[in-house]
């Protein structure tokens, strides 16, 4: 789908976008615009395209962009950092809105996997956003990394942090390690997300240990409640072993009205980037936002 490549900056530092137009958009006509967020280890390239594709078709105008350190943005390579994360989608917002065809006082955001964890905590501290889309997002980080791992495991893995913790503290870095060590995945999603990043030059295999202290630390949960009066849904699925629908729940339960909690049946994680349940994330979708972002 044809698209606009663009850079802004966030920190300082120079991030990569792609910039999405409605095809019956029209010369001085201003559009509602939605900031897409990729995932926890994704890039702009990986699945949001086709999430532009749909809003385009129903027409917003759409911007998808990598964080600082991954895909073609600058900064240092392969960091989590969730607050700076935070800081990389409010730059965003702020560019989307400076374009002559969108109206800035129509924002939303879209976030996947940890990037529904990400714009559910930028909606409750930035008031541009008007609408807020998190689908099998992270409530609370140590929950969700506690719940997918038996208890050894888990200890480990805080064994680990610890030990890097002070790496970091005495060296200035943190060791990397293959990226299943951290975002232990279950037997379905290693092997979708294993097919969907051997087509993308700038997926990455290996991360920082840092990465959990970084995730045990971001609750957007602890921050919902603070998007209401503006609208929220989350979408989850009742067969995701990876990020458990019970994520969902627990940030809808705490959101404020209006919200809504939509729970596909027989799904796994990763299936949402794809087919036929794509397309069942997508429908409520694009109805939440023609109810509570209208195009113009």
């Amino acid at each position: 789908m044809p698209s606009q490549p663009v850079s802004f900056y966030s920190e300082g530092v120079k991030l990569a976008g792609d910039l999405f137009l409605p095809p019956d958009l029209k010369p001085g006509e201003r559009r509602a615009g939605v900031v897409l967020c990729h995932g926890y280890t994704g890039v702009r390239a990986l699945y949001l395209p086709d999430n532009a594709r749909v809003l385009n078709e129903a027409g917003y105008v759409v911007l998808s962009f990598d964080y600082k350190g991954w895909g073609d943005s600058d900064g240092p390579k392969n960091r989590l950092a969730p607050y700076s994360r935070v800081a990389d989608v409010q730059a965003a917002l702020t560019f989307l809105a400076a374009q002559p065809m969108v109206a800035a006082d129509r924002l939303g955001l879209y976030g996947t996997s940890y990037g529904g964890a990400t714009v559910v905590w930028v909606a409750a501290v930035d008031p541009r956003v008007k609408c807020v889309v998190s689908v099998v997002g992270v409530g609370n980080g140590q929950r969700w990394m506690r719940s997918v791992r038996r208890p050894d495991e888990y200890f480990d893995l805080l064994d680990r942090s610890a030990a890097d913790r002070l790496r970091r503290a005495t060296t200035g870095e943190s060791e990397f390690v293959e990226r299943g060590d951290i975002l232990l995945p279950d037997r379905q999603s290693a092997e979708l997300a294993a097919a969907a990043r051997r087509g993308t030059p700038g997926a990455v295999s290996q991360i920082p240990l840092e990465f959990i202290d970084d995730t045990l630390g971001f609750n957007p949960e602890w921050v919902v409640d603070k998007i209401a009066p503006r609208p929220v849904l989350f979408i989850t699925t009742s067969d995701d072993r990876l990020v458990p629908p019970e994520e969902s729940e627990a940030m809808y339960r705490r959101a404020g009205e209006p919200k809504k909690l939509v729970v596909l049946s027989g799904w796994g994680h990763y299936e949402v980037y794809a087919g036929e349940c794509f397309r069942q994330v997508m429908e409520p979708t694009v109805a939440w936002y023609r109810e509570h972002l209208p195009t113009q």
